[in-house]
């Protein structure tokens, strides 16, 4: 193990579901229950009638721990509400987040591994690790569907105070959706390119006096446009009970369970891109060689994504007083995932050109089998309390907690046996239509399990109409342990000794614990009761383990229990103001995060390392979400992304000192009318500018991805009070884009052609 310092210490469902959709209830609330209270959990009553135009703005988040309306919240926050993301028929949570600038998944994994699932990067920083429902971390590497979600909050900058340990640059929570009291029932279903078949459920029924049932279904048999044989199939069902509604005592509890039998996608390889020259001096026809298909699938008939999820929530909230409330969370939750994935590494030994002047006889290599047999669970207890104190000239609205968790990740090691492989693929035209690799568990595994207790305070102080302070501190208390067993002999691994080659030995068999304080201060002036100025600054902390509960002996690791937490520190100014008679909420922030505790290699020892790197992301960030007239809705971000590595070496290929991963500027827009013989029409916009890859010591491959715009449009007609059809259209001019690059740049993911898709929608 090389020796690591810091400045501290050295260191099947193909049928089709009919769909539901509750229709908008009624916005009036029990005058017992207190504003911190979520809006969905208190609204008595549902409401089914057609509404004349969009509205996308959401007031509050869900959390308590979240004391005021976004208005007077010193922070950049997105919310997305259920009706963007039905208009955009956006059915994934990395689609939802489109509305969100500069959020998305523009990461496809490292050499020859593949990233699967909502690999989000936020800000220049890998934010997969930093996702929640309901306020309780969701574990896991796979795609969310939003079938059951009631909208989605994207917390930028450093959310340690809320979460605990989280990414340096932000979180997201899925808020899911809850009984109310009413019955409302509708259904969609939903047909389009790549044969995507799609439908959803969502039935609300109240019984007796203040209980309802809800229930959430989904299924999907799906293609993907613009790609061959990858496929997203799945179902899933969400039942939920309330007991209490409209009472000072309520009771939520629910269930979700999903199941996905998918293709993932490898990504296609880089040959032919801008950028792109011959890796093999001895072949210098390469830097003039086609590009492949986008079409084309390099997997076998063997790949598949197996994801099993579970997650049972139970949800008590007390009203002591109009002043006083209580909630409490207890959660289990279970996500199980069987993959293997045909994955590739574009290199010139894997690459053969048999005749220089016939692409159609140049074969790639099938040689990079990639699996993955792993579990994750998590059980927790939260318990918030919220209290209003009026203290003469001062009010204080506090919210205090404590938080016990315990979360578990297991995985088995799978690999291809004796030797066994795929054939090779043809470069222009593979054929997916093959099998016959051998491949089973090697013994070898990991378990990893961390113990979190936490206790957090916020408080915002009212000194009058004009001024506000909002303060909250938070510590976590963490232990992680984690055993592994390797196979020896391979790459990488010990040496076998006086062991046959390919014996399991012990791996890692670590422990770290420790304490993470996290704080926040933000000030708040109202110069006027629609707006507001406010300055912030915030820290966050994740520790080694933090992201997967993985714990390494690698020194250039970040997972080695021998360091600090990497530690980040975001500086916010801002105004936020309601306009338009309260229609839209308008924002803009200058932000300044700082990441420190990073790894640098000490220039004479490459096997000694310092924490002493930093990395800062810089920018603005402006928003636009409400109506501006009644029929006339919007909403749209712009951010620019400044990074550096401050102190560190170059994390580009390019050498340039820039994060990899981050688009300097991006926009995105969404905006609908309502036309006065009913019918809506609406359109959205994305730009991300260029981005930078990883460094490594792949050879010839592209640096940088370019910049694009994409255009979507939606049409949408009631052709009576229970029945509409709504068309969608993605892409709207065919734009040939690169999505998602990996470390290397031997693979991207295309961008998604030109596609359409119709939807049903039925409401009772």
């Amino acid at each position: 193990m090389a020796f690591i310092k810091s400045r501290k210490h050295a260191a099947p469902a193909t049928a089709l579901l009919t769909g539901l959709a509750l229709a908008h209830p009624a916005a009036a609330a029990d005058a017992t229950s207190p504003q911190v209270v979520t809006d969905a959990k208190t609204l008595p009553g549902v409401k089914v009638e057609a509404t004349a135009g969009s509205d996308y703005r959401v007031d509050k988040v869900s959390s308590p721990k979240f004391t005021q309306p976004l208005l007077d919240t010193p922070q950049t926050i997105t919310v997305i509400g259920k009706e963007l993301i039905q208009e955009q028929g956006a059915t994934t949570l990395t689609e939802a987040l489109r509305n969100s600038p500069g959020v998305g998944t523009f990461y496809v994994g490292e050499n020859g591994s593949t990233n699967t699932g909502d690999a989000i990067y936020m800000r220049g920083f890998d934010t997969s690790g930093s996702i929640f429902v309901d306020g309780v971390r969701d574990l896991g590497s796979i795609s969310r569907d939003v079938f059951n979600i009631e909208q989605v909050e994207v917390t930028k900058g450093p959310d340690g105070t809320e979460y605990g340990r989280t990414a340096p640059t932000g979180a997201v929570n899925m808020v899911s959706k809850q009984p109310q009291l009413g019955r409302g029932v509708s259904a969609s279903v939903s047909y389009g390119s790549g044969e995507r078949k799609r439908a959803t459920a969502d039935w609300n029924q109240q019984f007796g006096g203040s209980a309802a049932f809800r229930l959430n279904v989904v299924g999907q048999d799906s293609g993907v446009a613009g790609r061959d044989e990858v496929k997203n199939d799945h179902w899933g069902v969400a039942p939920a009970l309330a007991f209490g509604l409209g009472t000072p005592t309520r009771v939520y509890l629910d269930y979700l369970h999903v199941k996905q039998t998918n293709v993932p996608d490898g990504g296609v390889p880089t040959i032919g891109l801008p950028g792109y020259t011959s890796p093999d001096p001895a072949r210098p026809f390469l830097d003039h060689a086609p590009k492949v298909d986008s079409d084309n699938f390099y997997g076998t008939g063997q790949d598949h994504d197996h994801v099993t999820a579970d997650m049972f929530t139970a949800i008590v909230e007390h009203d002591f007083s109009p002043d006083v409330a209580l909630h409490n969370t207890t959660r289990w939750g279970r996500t199980t995932q069987d993959y293997l994935l045909t994955s590739f590494m574009f290199s010139a030994a894997n690459l053969k050109t048999p005749d220089p002047a016939d692409p159609s006889t140049w074969t790639m290599a099938r040689s990079n089998p990639n699996f993955k047999h792993q579990a994750n669970r998590i059980l927790t207890n939260q318990t918030n309390v919220t209290a209003t104190i009026e203290s003469g000239a001062v009010t204080q609205n506090l919210s205090a907690g404590v938080e016990l968790t315990q979360e578990k990740a297991t995985a088995a090691g799978i690999a291809a046996l004796n030797g066994s492989t795929w054939p090779a693929a043809s470069l222009y035209h593979p054929d997916p239509h093959v099998g016959g690799l051998v491949y089973g568990p090697t013994g070898a595994g990991t378990a990893g399990k961390t113990n979190t207790a936490a206790a957090y305070l916020f408080d915002t102080l009212k000194f009058g109409e004009r001024w506000q302070v909002n303060a909250g501190a938070r510590l976590d208390h963490y232990t992680t342990d984690f055993k592994s067993t390797v196979v020896c002999g391979g790459r990488g691994a010990p040496a076998c000794g006086s062991l046959p080659n390919g014996s399991v030995v012990p791996g890692v068999d670590a422990r770290k614990t420790g304490n993470l304080p996290n704080y926040k201060l933000g000030v708040v002036y109202k110069p006027t009761a629609n707006g507001s100025l406010y300055a912030n600054f915030a820290q966050s902390q994740q520790p080694p383990g933090g992201n997967t509960l993985t714990l390494s002996s690698s020194a250039n690791s970040l997972d080695n229990p021998n360091l600090d937490p990497e530690k980040a520190r975001t500086f916010e100014l801002g105004t936020k103001w309601d306009l338009l008679g309260s229609k839209l909420l308008l924002t803009g922030a200058l932000y300044r995060t700082t990441v420190s505790n990073e790894l640098v290699q000490d220039a004479t020892d490459p096997n000694t390392y310092y924490q002493i790197g930093k990395k800062r992301v810089q920018g603005v960030e402006i928003t636009a979400v409400g109506k501006l007239t009644d029929d006339w809705a919007v909403s749209a971000g712009f951010t620019t992304m400044d990074t550096k590595v401050v102190t560190g070496a170059a994390v580009t290929k390019d050498g340039s000192s820039v994060l990899a991963y981050t688009p300097k500027n991006a926009f995105t827009a969404w905006t609908t009318y309502h036309l006065p013989f009913g019918l809506t029409v609406g359109g959205g916009a994305r730009y991300s500018g260029e981005m930078k890859r990883g460094t490594d010591g792949a050879v010839g491959t592209p640096a940088y991805t370019d910049a694009y715009w994409v255009f979507d449009a939606m049409a949408s007609y009631p052709v009576n009070p229970h029945f509409d059809l709504q068309l969608n259209v993605y892409n709207l001019f065919d734009k040939d884009y690169v999505a998602a690059i990996n470390k290397s740049g031997y693979r991207y993911t295309p961008g998604a052609p030109r596609s359409a898709m119709l939807t049903a929608n039925i409401r009772f």
